[in-house]
């Protein structure tokens, strides 16, 4: 892309975050109580791995610093998808049934970049600040851990595809709606990834459900998007193989995941025909 249409797209994206912030704040009680109820959710979750740790020194070699800094990167991930990308993709259904894709399809505009972020959920980006405080706070209750310059920037590149990972999962299940029309059920399959992603692939290991953790680390490799970035900042033992897997299964899915929305897009009849 050239840089000119770059910075057009950031601008664009500037001005529509800003609209959005001002749709927010025309209803400052109802923003406060969604994050006010993140901020429970992440509550709860913490207490509860707490009263688990409290039994055991360990949970498949994650120590309790090591799994709150896993739970703190899961958490910004996921406040991170639910601000940018997700209530545009569970609007997408309703614009097809409804017809309006028509007026977003007519735009001068990618027409991925519209539907898929033309809104920002801004109570969400507290759960950003929150994953980033519960990161910081158990690699500084973890004096084993050293980190180092070049450890920072292999796990901000993880993270951010991590990011990109779950965004091509959620746009193929968006862009179905195209065919199905009303796809609730297969987005129920996100909030199944969502809770995959919550825990460690060791944890499937060794058990009766190791075919699991095979088919969601290397054929839909959701168990990475959380556990490669955690590994890279408080395992002191990393197999490097996951990381590289990690890049290369998100280039192959952001590739895929836009050749089957430009597909879906072809497929779709306007409320005119």
């Amino acid at each position: 892309m050239p840089l000119a249409n770059f910075i057009r797209y950031v601008r664009l994206w500037l001005a529509l975050a800003r609209f959005a912030l001002l749709n927010e704040m025309a209803f400052r009680g109802n923003f406060l109580l969604k994050v006010f109820v993140e901020v429970l959710w992440l509550t709860i979750l913490l207490l509860f791995y707490d009263v688990i740790y409290s039994k055991t020194d360990t949970i498949q070699g994650w120590d309790r610093h090591q799994y709150q800094f896993f739970i703190g990167c899961y958490f910004a991930v996921e406040g991170m998808i639910e601000t940018l990308f997700l209530e545009n993709c569970q609007d997408f259904s309703h614009q097809v049934r409804t017809g309006k894709l028509d007026t977003v399809l007519l735009q001068p505009i990618d027409e991925q970049f519209l539907i898929t972020m033309r809104r920002v959920d801004w109570s969400t980006v507290p759960n950003v600040l929150m994953g980033a405080g519960v990161m910081i706070y158990a690699l500084r209750q973890s004096p084993a851990v050293e980190i180092g310059l070049g450890q920072i920037v292999l796990f901000l590149v993880a993270f951010g595809c991590a990011i990109l990972l779950a965004y091509s999962f959620l746009l193929m299940l968006t862009s179905s709606a195209v065919w199905m029309v009303r796809n609730q059920s297969l987005m129920e399959l996100w909030w199944l990834f969502s809770s995959l992603m919550r825990y460690p692939r060791e944890v499937f290991q060794n058990s009766w459900a190791w075919p699991i953790g095979r088919v969601f680390t290397f054929v839909l490799p959701v168990m990475l998007t959380i556990s490669v970035p955690a590994e890279i900042m408080v395992r002191p033992i990393y197999r490097w193989e996951y990381a590289w897997w990690l890049v290369i299964a998100t280039a192959m899915m952001l590739a895929f995941s836009r050749w089957f929305f430009r597909r879906a897009l072809r497929r779709y009849r306007s409320a005119s025909s």
